[in-house]
């Protein structure tokens, strides 16, 4: 018998979510092959595996993770996940990419054929700053949750844009933004267990931004924080209040000449030192990491350049 497409979405979802949990190992261990610490089982079995691998990684290692050590000083606990980055390419193989612990990303891995995925996630629901579980929707408009080895709700395609910032209304579960076709942005607050609240409206007006991203606390209060690009190439910073009535202060400027770039990814804190990251795709596939600084006014350090080669993909995610 055929599979059905909701089966082919479990077998994505757990190659993703497995993925993205030896992420958090391969920091947690330094230079530890994965495999050394925790077998990948199954992928099918998403939802048994992600929490049973996650479990082998204390906190503890994250915040010694080498070559340098977690400057957790100023963070709330939860504040920079882990996450790695995962690319599908235009002949839909996906591929991931692990923290290398030096400020850049690791060899890729494929995670096989990811076609029909539209975008997805990798969350931290513990506030330890490893990998939990994940989403990922689909572009049959489906959600589907590691933990639930299921999807968890249908009709997300009237959003354009999809992404966890990690938590914005107070718990410790990371939520959902989603962008609608007219521009108006909501949040889906999450219970930890990948299921989420009906949607809160955060606002209209967000259409005029080309890109939205972030994935962790910007600024150093423990709140997360999220950046939107407009048509002008124009970067601005919305901080996080806590309270998920009203999630964003109002905007600042952050610069201008944004529009080189084709990508943004929040990509948590992919230089180990508590804060987090942005990780941008230019016109010519140059990777570029912007390390977060933690200061509201300056957000981000100049760039680096961290890869090349990597317009090859039409879809990139953490």
């Amino acid at each position: 018998m055929a599979k059905s497409s909701l089966d082919k979405g479990k077998k994505k979802l757990g190659r993703f979510a497995v993925a993205a949990t030896a992420a958090a190992l391969v920091t947690a261990t330094a230079g530890t092959a994965v495999a050394d610490q925790a077998p990948a089982p199954g992928a099918q079995k998403a939802a048994g595996a992600v929490a049973g691998a996650t479990k082998q990684a204390p906190p503890e290692g994250a915040r010694k993770a080498a070559p340098k050590a977690r400057a957790f000083s100023a963070q709330t606990i939860g504040a920079a996940p882990l996450l790695g980055m995962v690319g599908i390419d235009k002949k839909n193989e996906a591929w991931y990419y692990a923290l290398d612990g030096n400020g850049g990303l690791d060899t890729r891995e494929s995670l096989g054929d990811f076609t029909g995925v539209k975008t997805g996630v990798a969350v931290d629901d513990d506030g330890d700053d490893l990998v939990d579980g994940s989403w990922i929707w689909d572009t049959d408009g489906y959600m589907w949750s590691s933990y639930q080895d299921d999807y968890v709700g249908h009709g997300w395609n009237i959003y354009d844009t999809l992404f966890s910032p990690g938590n914005l209304g107070g718990a410790i579960g990371s939520d959902v933004l989603g962008r609608d076709k007219s521009g108006v942005l909501w949040v889906y607050l999450g219970y930890g267990n990948g299921k989420v609240t009906g949607r809160y409206r955060v606002g209209g007006g967000w259409g005029v931004y080309t890109q939205i991203a972030g994935h962790g606390d910007l600024t150093g209060d423990g709140k997360a924080d999220i950046v939107a690009r407009d048509k002008d190439g124009v970067l601005w910073l919305y901080k996080g209040t806590g309270n998920y009535k009203a999630p964003f202060a109002a905007r600042t400027k952050i610069g201008k000449g944004w529009n080189t770039y084709n990508a943004l990814v929040g990509a948590g804190d992919v230089d180990l030192d508590g804060t987090a990251d942005l990780i941008a795709r230019d016109t010519k596939g140059d990777l570029y990491l912007y390390k977060g600084t933690g200061k509201a006014a300056a957000p981000y350090a100049t760039k680096v350049k961290i890869g090349h080669g990597y317009q090859i993909y039409k879809t990139m995610f953490s």
